[in-house]
């Protein structure tokens, strides 16, 4: 019976949405490899995420040759996009027109929330599609870890350590602002390992009081100079702090400012000096961690496996250290987000 299974061939597109995460292509690779050098599938890689696979999209044969020397390379191979198909008038008819054109069997969508939770909808309207999991923030339900988050993890810590020789030196309040548009996992995690004085999340509305008094407090005892990490969707009690309110196709504004409105208030009201630095796009990009590398290929298997059992509607996620099947639908019912006790076992470590 195995043997007849591993004779079925089929054909699958291959996508990738929203922002760019180290490991990408590490997904793309181990896919490809298994399902060509395996089961004897084709695949097509659909260029810019969703937009690709939409009329008029672009996109390439992918072959083991095509897919050579890409697990150590950050970004991915195929290109991205925030497009939505649900935001064009007929895009799951685009979409499976697509489908039909190429003569694919389904499609595999590898992506965050959006990504998936569009790949959700389509499933639900019939459409054979499986999702694989990832995001630098950590947030997506149903896994214990994505992809991307240990990269940008390592990249905002080294520059916590590098900033801390400054701070000291010039005796200043630095902050550091982080990616994290709901999830503090970025903020607390490599606040924690950076040793910051505080660490602000998304999930608990800060006391600007609060913060200046740690300041003040570290002043008080010959700590001169203190490291604040901060969410860029963190917000103080009174309000949220935006300054593009311009959305993407999926109806996110546009976040920034929470750095540099910290370093005017500090200033103001700590009477210290204080610089921010916004380390932005410098978290998705580069070489992915082994440990990235390893999860994102381990993902990659597990979903053309999926893929050829015709799992339509499941995604591959971690949960402790194996690897299991999951329903795409729990990825995307709720965010996975720090939770209170986390934040407050670490708290003590603060100022």
């Amino acid at each position: 019976m195995q043997s007849r299974r591993l004779r079925v061939k089929m054909r699958f597109g291959i996508l990738t949405g929203g922002g760019d995460c180290p490991g990408l292509n590490a997904v793309i690779r181990a896919a490809v490899r298994k399902g060509i050098g395996h089961y004897g599938h084709s695949f097509v890689g659909f260029r810019d995420g969703w937009r690709g696979v939409l009329r008029d999209g672009e996109h390439d044969e992918l072959t083991i040759e095509s897919t050579k020397g890409i697990l150590h390379r950050g970004g991915t191979i195929l290109g991205s996009s925030r497009t939505n198909p649900f935001k064009r008038e007929d895009g799951p008819g685009e979409v499976r027109e697509t489908l039909t054109t190429l003569d694919l069997d389904g499609l595999i969508a590898i992506g965050g929330e959006d990504t998936l939770g569009a790949a959700n909808q389509l499933h639900r309207e019939g459409i054979p599609v499986l999702g694989v999991p990832k995001t630098i923030d950590n947030d997506l339900g149903a896994t214990d870890q994505t992809f991307g988050f240990d990269t940008a993890l390592h990249v905002a810590t080294e520059a916590i350590d590098r900033l801390h020789t400054t701070a000291e030196s010039h005796q200043r309040v630095l902050i550091v602002e982080v990616m994290g548009r709901h999830a503090g996992w970025i903020a607390l995690h490599s606040g924690v390992a950076g040793g910051a004085d505080v660490i602000l999340v998304p999930e608990e509305p800060f006391d600007l009081d609060d913060v200046c008094g740690h300041i003040r407090r570290r002043a008080e005892r010959g700590r001169r100079f203190s490291i604040v990490v901060v969410a860029e969707g963190a917000v103080p009690q009174n309000g949220s702090i935006t300054e593009d309110a311009a959305t993407d196709e999926f109806g996110h504004a546009r976040l920034g400012g929470i750095g540099h409105w910290l370093e005017r208030e500090i200033e103001r009201r700590a009477g210290v000096e204080a610089r921010a630095t916004v380390l932005g796009h410098i978290q998705r990009g580069g070489t992915p961690t082994a440990f990235d590398r390893v999860l994102a290929t381990r993902l990659g298997l597990a979903a053309i496996d999926a893929a050829h059992d015709r799992r339509w509607g499941t995604m591959p996620a971690l949960r402790g250290t194996r690897v299991e099947l999951v329903p795409m639908a729990d990825a995307v019912a709720e965010l996975r987000t720090v939770p209170r006790e986390d934040y407050e076992a670490f708290s003590v470590l603060f100022g």
